[in-house]
């Protein structure tokens, strides 16, 4: 064996500690941890194990298998499904043709093996049907290049004899039940046979043993590509005939300009999250002279499809050009794309077809630029980019394979589709608009989309939260994020905020959110903040204020400096920070929502806090005039919280001392700074209705309401949070 560009990552120290379960799912990890092997969720693995029936006490065979929506760079021994092989093998008595192969899959349970509630894939019996131990069905980029090239059969045969396999060759079939009987009939029908290229689909691999089977697997994966690397060097040859435009010097700033409207225009019927690639590969393609082409043709792998539909939304934008122009040919392009998806569900739909989705595009191109991509959330985007550049490998690939001559046949055509219903160009064979739909709105599809769990309340949503690093920011922060939001983190406590990032990944995931520093008094740390959140998350829909300062001396008494600092932090930051949200809210024309942090002391008159009061009271009139303002699209509202002492930076040590002085409240100098605010904090709630401390968590829940879109309806208004303050009730 002798690899060029992946490795052997097998150690038979590890393997040899294993049983044969545990082994099947080392071999899949191994293999999913290489996405030039396979990408996230693709492709999947079986090993056909002896084991003692729980019933009889027999030993049967069992056909272990990677179960429905498993990933095989994570799956666990659980998570693959056991079917008894001869009963899955008998189900070949019950089959009635491609048009009843739906039916088949609600017939895999009964061949469950010892009850195991993983649900068993559409792949199953192509795995079943094959005739070896362990099966590796995999969608490396070289593979599909191979499969999804015009002249594949022929670069097959040619692969073969050159390194001295004898792979078979089956036309493009839906995966199923025909195609494991397609399977099974080709390898008998080809002595020696080592593996099967399935024709705009894949590569099927084996061994009889676990690391023969992972062996031959990364082996033939490698010597396709060196296969390809050869031919991507013949003379004359240029990766997808060479550059038409070169990347613009501020193609990372024009990206960040039109994110938020491009997020917002595809988000008209439901919201999306997005992430952006400017990677060479995706460069090398958007700036080429046939990307036009071959993005408008489609993909061609199933795997890749479900993620990318049919195909990305290319923008003929010629990047010597005024960037300014990219928002209307964004519009055009967008009508365009959606008249053409109707299109398309119109002339493959049937009548008991699921209904038409989303027709927005998930993947976005654009020359000189990059790739924007769309998900219902970051990994959902980040992934879709992901298979659209295994794509771009794949359309790569297929155009090294027909270097040096144009072949006009399609091996892939087959019982399931004709060679005119194939689409080519440059040697690339997308899959046919008719079989992209069968995949796209199969029932079986539909019913994995509809076992998805319900998406909560702010999913799809991305939130900033401004002073997010302690306090009530924190307490939103984990509060948004049970609630399925993405967070920002922003806060001039970096340490704070990074500290609270940690707190939400472990809630709802590490890739759900960032942090950032922050100076609200300063617009270009606002627009820094804003850009991360942006180049993060394609733009956001909630923006929350928590920030504050109170002014205190240790004499009373207020400089003239520190009123100016006070208005300044208190009234005018929330100004621009919402002057600078302003212009991506519009962008995005898509509903958002605004909460900004007032207090009980906006209302209630009192000695020697006259700089925070003041600036309260006009920051509760900037959140009516804001709401105003920014209709209909953004609402603006505020709550006004009493004193809360828990975890506000606001109460230092040394203020928290000087108000339990002040009002004559006994504590003892040993105290911690916990157990000096909760006497603080006591003494408070002993003021109000409910005598109830103001909780910082009580915040956040008045907060959650407002920015949820369950408050649609309310705007321009401020929630008391004060324990039922009577000093504070409006007059």
């Amino acid at each position: 064996m002798s690899l060029k560009f992946l490795e052997d990552r097998w150690d038979d120290a590890v393997a040899a500690t294993l049983d044969e379960p545990e082994l099947l799912r080392y071999r899949s990890n191994l293999l999913g941890s290489d996405l030039r092997i396979t990408n996230f969720g693709g492709g999947n693995t079986s090993s056909k194990l002896r084991s003692v029936d729980p019933i009889t006490g027999e030993l049967v065979d069992v056909l272990w298998v990677k179960g429905s929506g498993g990933d095989l760079g994570s799956i666990k021994r659980t998570g693959f499904a056991t079917l008894y092989l001869d009963r899955l093998l008998s189900l070949e008595k019950a089959y009635k043709g491609v048009d009843a192969e739906d039916a088949m899959v609600d017939l895999y349970p009964m061949c469950t093996f010892n009850n195991n509630p993983v649900a068993a894939s559409i792949d199953t019996p192509l795995h079943g049907f094959l005739p070896f131990p362990h099966v590796d069905h995999l969608h490396p980029d070289w593979g599909i290049a191979l499969a999804a090239s015009a002249n594949g059969k022929i670069k097959m045969e040619e692969f073969n004899a050159e390194f001295g396999h004898k792979l078979a060759w089956l036309p493009w079939q839906r995966p199923g039940f025909e195609l494991g009987m397609m399977l099974r009939k080709i390898v008998e029908e080809t002595p020696g046979c080592d593996g099967v290229v399935l024709g705009g689909h894949g590569l099927f691999t084996w061994g009889n043993t676990q690391r023969e089977s992972y062996l031959s697997t990364i082996t033939i994966i490698d010597q396709i590509g060196q296969f390809i690397e050869r031919h991507a060097k013949t003379e004359g040859h240029e990766v997808f005939g060479g550059a038409k435009v070169k990347t613009h010097a501020d193609g990372a700033k024009i990206a960040l300009e039109i994110f938020p409207f491009l997020r917002g225009l595809v988000s008209r019927k439901q919201r999306w999250i997005g992430s952006f690639s400017q990677l060479p590969q995706v460069l090398e393609f958007v700036n080429s002279e046939q990307a036009k082409q071959l993005a408008h043709l489609g993909t061609s792998c199933p795997d890749h499809f479900i993620r990318t539909k049919i195909r990305p939304m290319y923008i003929p934008w010629d990047p010597s050009g005024d960037p300014k122009e990219l928002k209307g040919l964004i519009e055009t392009a967008l009508v365009t794309y959606r008249a053409e998806y109707a299109e398309y569900y119109n002339a493959h739909a049937l009548p008991d077809s699921p209904a038409i989705r989303d027709a927005s595009p998930t993947v976005v191109l654009i020359p000189g630029v990059g790739m924007f991509t769309f998900g219902k959330n970051k990994t959902e985007a980040r992934l879709t980019g992901e298979f659209y550049i295994n794509a771009i490998g794949v359309m790569q690939g297929a155009g090294a394979l027909g270097a040096g001559g144009v072949c006009l046949d399609i091996p892939q055509a087959g019982p399931a589709a004709t060679a005119d219903q194939f689409k080519m160009f440059q040697n690339y064979v997308a899959l046919p608009a008719s079989e992209a739909f069968r995949i796209e709105y199969w029932k079986l599809e539909e019913a994995k989309i509809r076992r998805q769990p319900p998406e909560k309340e702010l999913s799809r949503r991305v939130a900033l939260i401004v002073g997010g690093g302690s306090g009530i920011g924190r307490e939103v922060a984990l509060m948004a994020a049970e609630r399925g939001a993405h967070i920002v983190v922003a806060d001039r406590d970096v340490a704070g905020a990074e500290a609270v990032a940690a707190e939400v990944a472990a809630i709802s995931g590490k890739e759900t959110v960032i942090w950032t520093s922050i100076d609200i008094r300063d617009r270009k740390a606002i627009k820094a903040a804003l850009d991360a959140t942006i180049k993060q998350f394609g733009g956001f829909d909630i923006l929350i204020n928590t920030a504050a300062i109170f002014p205190s001396s240790p004499d009373g008494i207020i400089s003239d400096a520190m009123w100016g600092v006070t208005l300044e932090v208190n009234v005018t930051a929330n100004f621009i920070l919402t002057d600078e949200a302003a212009p991506i809210f519009k962008d995005q024309g898509i509903d958002g929502s605004i909460v900004l942090t007032s207090s009980a002391n906006a209302v209630v008159s009192k000695r020697g806090s006259e700089a925070y009061d003041v600036s309260k009271a006009a920051l509760s009139h900037l959140v009516r005039e804001l709401a105003v303002g920014l209709s209909p699209t953004v609402r603006v509202n505020g709550i006004s919280p009493a004193t809360v002492v828990k975890g506000s930076t606001m109460f230092p040590r040394d203020r928290v001392i000087a108000s339990l002085s002040k009002y004559g409240l006994p504590f003892e100098t040993s105290f911690t700074d916990n157990e000096l605010r909760d006497v603080l904090a006591g003494f408070y709630a002993k003021r109000t209705l409910t005598h109830q401390p103001i909780d910082p968590k009580d915040c956040a829940a008045a907060i959650m309401f407002l920015a949820a879109p369950s408050a649609r309806c309310t705007t321009g208004h401020l929630i008391p949070v004060d324990g039922g303050l009577v000093e504070a009730f409006l007059r």
